[in-house]
């Protein structure tokens, strides 16, 4: 699935853990999931997201919000709380999603 300036994972991370309290069935489905499932394992564990696919998701994010701003250029106000969203979802993605491969090498060098 492609949202546009809104990246699904962690609406799939949502659905895995709703299904982990309710339906083992439905769980296994988000987690088979090609694509989809090795990313919700990899949240689950700990490990975030690859840096190329941060990379990916905040050059479509900030894609979105240019096309919006331009398409909306004649609301200020609109086009202004575009951009700070944005920031913040740029902000959420490079400080409070951990990136896969700065966990493995910190794991590799405690011993874990």
């Amino acid at each position: 699935m492609i949202v546009p300036g809104l990246p699904s994972t962690v609406f799939f991370l949502a659905a895995a853990w709703c299904f982990a309290r309710s339906s083992e069935r439905l769980e296994r489905w988000v987690l088979g999931l090609p694509g989809v499932g090795p990313m919700v394992r990899d949240a689950r564990a700990g490990l975030g997201m690859p840096r190329r696919t941060k990379a990916s998701a905040i050059t479509i994010m900030w894609t979105a919000i240019v096309v919006s701003a331009v398409i909306a250029r004649d609301r200020t106000a609109l086009v202004a709380v575009v951009v700070v969203l944005g920031l913040v979802g740029t902000a959420c993605i490079l400080f409070a999603v951990p990136t896969r491969e700065r966990v493995l090498e910190q794991r590799a060098t405690s011993g874990h």
